[in-house]
């Protein structure tokens, strides 16, 4: 091999300037790198965001920013597991994300994690992560940045919350409630508006309801519709009425407001229904009571008053039947009267019928025997109706007064007579029956065991309308002079007094059926003794009690008839007085249950103190709150309605002073 040439001294200064300048460039390239890197660690350092590099799972670097964030001091995380900081929730998709970046496939480069603090709290980031090579290892690392989105997620977390709490207020809302846009669309119904009115939500979100309304209450719907959403205020308490999805029409109460955005403009409307359609029958029911009532109060007083002056009349009529010197034709005038103090007596017992307190003599009663006896009687005389029965076997006792039931059947059955002019049939069943809460509830009464009456017709039937006032005292349809209305009035205060129900099912040309309900009871039927014989004179000593003078001057003069010696008193007082003073002498008292200052109740309590053997005989035109039967229950002897004849009242005495 030849030798090779000796440079020139130019050439070896070419060659020397050549290194000075590549070393000089290495040297630029070298700071230049420098440079960049201080630069990219300081962004790192210096960043807003957290960053960590990861080789493996294991952390190489953390950055201050991240540091902070989790509450570590400056190379705290160097050599953790990065599982350490991940919450468990969230280590699947990150794990399932790297092995996908590791393989070189696409993902979603930013997704929330949520990350544990070193005192073990939580904390919200957003994440970003890369590839990255690594110097000094073989594999690529993972370069995550983490953004602080701990407050933005507190928020969203708790709008939800704020959200699902009004929700759970809006669902459990026992009141319909529905969320309409500015265009009246629906945006929100909860679940009781499709309880109901039957629509859900699904089938009218984002349309109108338009059908909702019937069209006679669009006009104030309007007027609450632009209060809400035009002036931006709220209403409440409104009644109206809105159509349900089967086309039933419910009274409401409706209360409106309005939502408003972030910029403070109307959004949305708010109404709230309530459906008071049950309410509003109880109105109608209890003003219906109170009107029964005011009107009872009243019949009460004048019931009153016109049986003392109809006893008076019957007895001077009495007194004067026994006189011998009357005449056949004066007996026969005589007689006539007693009949037409009779039939003005009845029309007294059917004002009391719907007066307060109209029960007597209350007993348990076979209802079955009691319904064939007014069968038998009412077909003698309506021989063109045709009584058809069904009787229950072990049928139930009632504790009723069976001449008051008698006064309901009877106008039940003239109702019915008057509703088939040609003929028809009338149908008498009756049947065991338990009513729950439900089936009272309408009624204002006590769940439990009855005795059920159905009195069912083939007459012409009634109307909505006059099914609605059937009840009503003095609501006749007969027209003027032909009827006083106070039949059908009298069976419901009857059976009302006697805690039961009456209720009427009838349609225009279809019938009728007038379904009662009376309470069972548990004690045993009483026999009924029927009155025989003529009067009964006596001997014995009597007390009669009353305030009224005509009442006095009467009965005094029908006991010295009867034989008996009498004493009088105008009050309580007076009669207490007089016993104490004669007890041993006075055989019986007969005692006026409704007078002044002292009551028949209180008076007969203060004898029975004095003598607790004490005979008395009860005397009334009417009573209230059922105090004839309470003191009936006190251990009374008897009781007599005025007015009374002769014949019956001396009976009555006979069978008390005989202890009959």
């Amino acid at each position: 091999m030849g030798q090779k040439p000796t440079p020139t001294y130019e050439e070896l200064e070419k060659r020397v300037k050549a290194l000075e300048n590549e070393a000089f460039e290495r040297k630029r390239a070298e700071e230049a790198l420098r440079e960049s890197e201080d630069k990219y660690r300081n962004l790192v350092e210096e960043s807003f965001d957290g960053i960590f590099i990861q080789s493996g799972p294991i952390i190489i670097f953390a950055n201050k920013r991240l540091n902070e964030i989790l509450g570590y001091e400056e190379g705290g995380l160097i050599g953790l597991n990065h599982w350490e900081i991940y919450h468990p929730d969230y280590q699947r998709i990150t794990r399932e994300r790297a092995q996908t970046r590791l393989r070189g496939e696409e993902v979603v480069p930013r997704y929330e994690v949520k990350l544990q603090r070193k005192d073990g709290s939580w904390f919200y980031g957003e994440v970003n992560a890369r590839l990255v090579t690594l110097p000094f290892d073989e594999e690529d690392g993972i370069q995550v940045w983490v953004k602080d989105i701990h407050e933005r997620k507190q928020a969203e977390e708790a709008l939800r919350e704020s959200e699902e709490r009004y929700r759970t207020v809006l669902e459990s809302n026992p009141d319909p409630l529905v969320v309409y846009d500015m265009e009246g669309r629906v945006l929100y119904l909860n679940p009781a508006f499709t309880r109901v009115f039957g629509w859900a939500l699904e089938e009218l979100q984002g349309k109108k309801l338009d059908n909702f309304v019937p069209e006679e209450n669009w006009a104030e719907t309007r007027m609450m519709i632009n209060k809400v959403t035009v002036l931006g205020e709220r209403f409440s308490g409104t009644e109206t009425r809105r159509f349900t999805r089967n086309g039933t029409i419910l009274d409401i109460n409706i209360s409106g407001s309005c939502y408003r955005d972030q910029e403070g403009n109307v959004a949305a409307s708010v109404i709230n229904l309530r459906d008071i359609t049950a309410q509003k029958k109880l109105e109608v029911q209890l003003q219906q009571a109170q009107k029964m009532e005011a009107i009872g109060t009243l019949a009460s007083g004048v019931a009153h008053d016109f049986n003392n002056l109809l006893m008076a009349i019957q007895g001077r009529t009495s007194i004067m039947l026994m006189d011998r010197n009357t005449s056949i034709s004066d007996s026969e005038h005589l007689r006539g009267i007693e009949g037409y103090v009779e039939s003005a007596a009845d029309l007294t017992k059917q004002l009391l019928g719907f007066a307060m307190g109209g029960k007597y003599e209350v007993k348990p009663t076979d209802l079955n025997e009691l319904i064939e006896k007014q069968n038998r009687m009412f077909g003698r005389t309506r021989k063109e109706i045709i009584i058809k029965s069904k009787y229950q076997e072990n049928l139930w006792s009632v504790e009723i007064d069976p001449g008051q039931i008698d006064q309901v059947l009877l106008n039940l059955y003239v109702n019915a007579w008057q509703a088939m002019p040609g003929g028809g049939e009338l149908y008498l069943e009756t049947e065991n029956v338990t009513l729950d809460d439900a089936d009272v509830k309408p009624f204002v009464t006590e769940p439990g065991r009855y005795v059920k009456i159905s009195v069912t017709d083939t007459g012409i039937g009634m109307d909505k309308a006059t099914r609605k006032r059937i009840f009503d005292p003095f609501f006749t349809t007969k027209g003027m002079g032909r009827g006083t209305g106070l039949g059908l009035a009298s069976a419901y205060g009857i059976i009302k007094n006697h805690a039961g129900v009456i209720t009427v099912y009838s349609e225009k040309d279809k019938g009728s059926i007038f379904n009662i309900y009376l309470p069972a009871s548990l004690k045993e039927v009483i026999e009924e003794k029927e009155q025989v014989g003529d009067i009964l004179k006596g001997s014995e000593t009597v007390l009669f009690v009353d305030d009224e003078d005509m009442i006095i001057e009467v009965a005094e003069e029908m006991l010295k008839r009867l034989g008996y010696r009498v004493l009088t008193a105008e009050s309580g007082k007076e009669a207490i007085k007089i016993y104490e003073e004669n007890g041993r002498q006075i055989d019986v008292v007969v005692l006026d249950m409704i007078m002044p200052d002292m009551g028949g109740g209180d008076t007969y309590d203060k004898m029975k103190d004095i003598n607790p053997k004490v005979k008395v005989l009860l005397s009334s035109g009417y009573s209230i709150n059922g105090q004839a039967t309470e003191i009936m229950d006190r251990g009374c002897n008897g009781f007599i309605q005025k007015p009374f004849k002769m014949k019956e009242f001396s009976q009555k005495l006979r069978g008390i002073l005989d202890g009959e």
